[in-house]
């Protein structure tokens, strides 16, 4: 697990060439627990139409897990719950982020509580979700946004550079297809969760 702060970038120190290829998609929704499902569509949708299908399966655990343990901290996890039960402040957002051949998937959530990884026995029935992050990705952390919140991120390794399938103006438009009791509120939660995802974007390039 990584800890990342925000922070200026020292001028004097070696950089990193800049990315060959850099792909960045978020969505945001409403914390309740149909919340991980709409996500997993969102990964598939965006690695399909950068012809990495083959990361698929990997990649809807990670955001399943992430989005789930963002839900249990900010929002609502009962199934039964009824939309006017739904705050603008029941809020998480997933991005989706490509550099060259590196797959994040980050998570933010309105907490600065960070999540805690819990060692399970191998019969039990639940509690494994940062247990299986950590086994596939290659490092998983949190980060927190001057914006507020934190960013729970998990890094996989793509091995070669996307291939998207048409060009970049037919990729995945989700928005209209999340279903109305998946869809957040606007407010404060909202602008902020779109401002730290921005942030994380931006201080990933810095460190390149």
């Amino acid at each position: 697990m990584s800890n990342e702060g925000f922070g200026s970038y020292d001028s004097h120190e070696q950089r990193k060439p800049a990315p060959n290829w850099l792909y960045v998609s978020s969505l945001r929704l409403a914390a309740v627990g149909t919340a991980a499902g709409v996500a997993r569509m969102f990964v598939r949708h965006h690695l399909t139409y950068l012809g990495m299908s083959e990361h698929i399966a990997d990649g809807e655990l990670v955001v399943s897990e992430l989005v789930t343990n963002a839900v249990e901290a900010t929002g609502i996890s009962d199934p039964a719950v009824k939309l006017h039960d739904i705050q603008a402040q029941h809020l998480v957002a997933v991005q989706l982020r490509v550099v060259d051949t590196r797959l994040f998937i980050e998570v933010w959530d309105r907490s600065l509580e960070e999540p805690v990884r819990k060692d399970v026995g191998e019969n039990a029935e639940g509690g494994r979700g940062l247990v299986l992050v950590e086994a596939l990705a290659q490092r998983w952390g949190v980060a927190h946004p001057p914006a507020g919140g934190k960013v729970v991120w998990a890094e996989l390794v793509i091995g070669k550079v996307p291939a998207p399938r048409g060009p970049f103006g037919n990729r995945p438009r989700l928005e209209q297809r999340v279903p109305q009791a998946t869809r957040p509120l606007q407010g404060e939660a909202f602008e902020l969760a779109s401002t730290a995802l921005l942030e994380r974007v931006l201080e990933g390039l810095r460190g390149i």
